[in-house]
């Protein structure tokens, strides 16, 4: 056996094929973000939404917090796998994007979701102030912000809380000595930081653009 497999479109298609299947309002989602040209990148992979699915449902999550949410496909996701008495807070400052979302969550008739819409910081902010508490926060939205959104992240969950980072492997060009422009560069040193901090236990997983789970000690 291999140790490792080029996941080729070939090949995820065959894995999407063999999981879980979506659900109508998670495929209505994905058809019209590719409606959207290249904006559609700002979705998380079908992977990666099954991937979060399967954590929440194993590890009893209840109460999730997502930082950045696009048009709702992760949040749904994940809502779609929370217990009746699961919630999910979903942060996002993009007006258009956030009442799209909210379309398809009244579509699917999910109402565990809550929507906050202004810059994350400050609903950060104001969540700790409230002494909120999460099991699981999701972090996929501003790159510059990413270490600002982990440390507020540290303090909103509590032991064996997970946080979970997209985007870390960046088009796999962190490990591309010849890229060195803002984005990647701005990767990389997040990912440093986060393998230096002893709080949490950490590791990378190599789906859809790259998670990184960490639990907190």
């Amino acid at each position: 056996m291999p140790k490792k497999l080029d996941l080729t479109d070939n090949l995820e298609k065959y894995i999407i094929d063999h999981s879980d299947d979506l659900t109508d309002v998670q495929k209505e989602i994905l058809n019209y973000n590719l409606s959207l040209g290249d904006q559609k990148k700002l979705q998380i992979s079908i992977s990666q939404a099954q991937f979060l699915q399967t954590l929440i449902k194993t590890s009893n999550t209840k109460k999730v917090l997502e930082i950045g949410s696009f048009t709702g496909f992760s949040a749904l996701s994940m809502a779609l796998s929370l217990p009746d008495d699961g919630s999910l807070i979903s942060l996002d400052k993009n007006v258009e994007f956030s009442k799209k979302a909210k379309s398809f969550y009244d579509k699917a008739n999910e109402n565990k979701i809550t929507q906050i819409i202004k810059p994350a910081i400050e609903s950060l902010k104001e969540l700790e102030n409230a002494k909120q508490k999460f099991d699981l926060v999701f972090i996929d939205a501003d790159k510059e912000n990413y270490i600002n959104y982990y440390e507020k992240s540290i303090v909103l969950i509590g032991k064996n809380g997970l946080i979970i980072i997209d985007n870390v492997l960046w088009h796999g060009e962190v490990a591309n000595n010849s890229k060195n422009d803002k984005f990647t560069n701005i990767i990389r040193e997040f990912n440093k930081y986060i393998k230096n901090d002893n709080r949490v236990i950490k590791n990378i997983i190599p789906i859809g653009d790259g998670l990184t789970i960490c639990i907190k000690k």
